[in-house]
């Protein structure tokens, strides 16, 4: 006797795998768990490796790729676009657009195959015309999931978003502001912050990634140095940034600050209940006035920040948001970019057959052991 429990019979097609199993439901001690364990490898049962059981619906035709990477998502999502994106992919919302692509390069090559093989008899004069449009069709809606596809890959993993300025701007009372608790070290003694500090955020359901970093100065001290020289990495890969400006130093601005301020960034002016005058843009960007210790405008630059991540996340096209998608939906578009009827029919066909297996494998309708270990290497063991 190890424990009381229940049983559950999942009988073959219908399980999750598509295979006949058994659900073993008993009290959660670490005792139990492990003596079971204990006993059923004895009986020669096998230790599940990640992802074993959806690697497997995966292989009994149950699920796709698509569909198996959904279950991460949604395991993964702490906000609810993000659970509404995995879900709406987990009931094949990106697997029907990758096939409608396939099936209508799959039709295209047959037609081009039937010119060759069927050549003596009557063909539509209009057919390669027909074709040579179709295939244009499905390289332009290709390419624009690709340029689409960073917005997806945001949505997965989050808007980065960093604090940017001066030591003793008030980037770390600024964070901790957002963040509702002290998640930075917050000193009058400039050059605190040594190290990136980070911050998840739900904005009405966007993700962001809130990061505080170092204070941007000459600096002799060593540890700083690393400290500003990570900021500036963070800056650098950041999808927006924060820069932040001293109120009381007005009309003074710190140049370096400046200097990194892109179109998309937000210009925040701290400290503005010191501030003898607050201008209306800096660097051509609206100026947001906020009191990071009293709180006075952090609700208004919350909502420019969510205005920034719906832009950046928000649209069609979004299910291509892993890197495997990319790298597949490249090779497709490339082979369609080299598509040329005029240069043989042969090698329009082939380079037709190249893009279709391409997308194929983002679906897995061609999947080869490497590809499903790339997929599979995230999930939970067994899951």
């Amino acid at each position: 006797m190890i424990d009381r429990g229940l049983a559950l019979w999942f009988p073959a097609p219908a399980s999750f795998t598509g295979e006949d199993m058994t659900e073993l439901h008993l009290h959660g001690g670490r005792s139990i768990g492990r003596l079971l364990s204990d006993t059923l490898i004895a009986m020669g049962a096998l230790p599940a490796e990640a992802g074993a059981f959806t690697r497997r619906a995966v292989l009994n035709g149950k699920l796709d790729l698509t569909q198996a990477e959904s279950i991460m998502d949604l395991i993964e999502a702490s906000t609810e676009r993000q659970r509404a994106r995995a879900l709406e992919q987990s009931q094949g919302g990106l697997s029907k657009q990758v096939e409608l692509w396939r099936a209508g390069l799959i039709r295209a090559a047959g037609y081009l195959e039937a010119t060759i093989d069927f050549a003596e008899e009557d063909i539509p004069d209009d057919l390669l015309t027909k074709v040579t449009n179709q295939v244009a069709a499905i390289c332009d809606q290709m390419k624009t999931a690709l340029s689409k596809a960073d917005r997806g890959e945001r949505l997965r993993e989050g808007l980065s978003v960093a604090i940017i300025g001066a030591p003793n701007a008030g980037k770390s009372s600024l964070l901790n502001q957002i963040a509702g608790r002290d998640a930075a070290i917050v000193s009058h003694l400039a050059g605190t912050t040594r190290d990136v500090i980070e911050v998840d955020l739900d904005l009405n359901g966007w993700p962001v990634i809130l990061s505080d970093t170092a204070g941007l100065r000459e600096s002799s001290d060593e540890i700083e140095q690393e400290g500003i020289r990570r900021a500036l990495s963070v800056a650098e890969r950041a999808h927006v940034k924060l820069a932040v400006f001293d109120g009381s130093k007005l009309p003074n601005l710190d140049q370096a600050t400046v200097d990194l301020i892109d179109e998309q960034d937000l210009v925040v002016v701290n400290k503005i209940d010191l501030a003898t005058e607050t201008p209306e843009t800096i660097a051509g960007h609206p100026v947001h006035g906020i009191s990071a210790s009293s709180g006075e405008g952090i609700a208004t630059l919350l909502m420019a920040l969510e205005s920034s991540a719906e832009s950046a996340m928000s649209g069609e096209g979004l299910g291509f948001g892993r890197a495997r998608h990319r790298a597949a939906l490249t090779q497709a578009v490339d082979a369609l970019l080299r598509f040329d009827l005029s240069i043989g029919v042969e090698l329009a066909a082939e380079d037709l057959r190249l893009a279709a297996a391409a997308i194929a494998r983002i679906t897995g309708a061609i999947v080869a052991d490497d590809i499903l270990d790339v997929v599979f290497r995230e999930f939970c063991i067994g899951k």
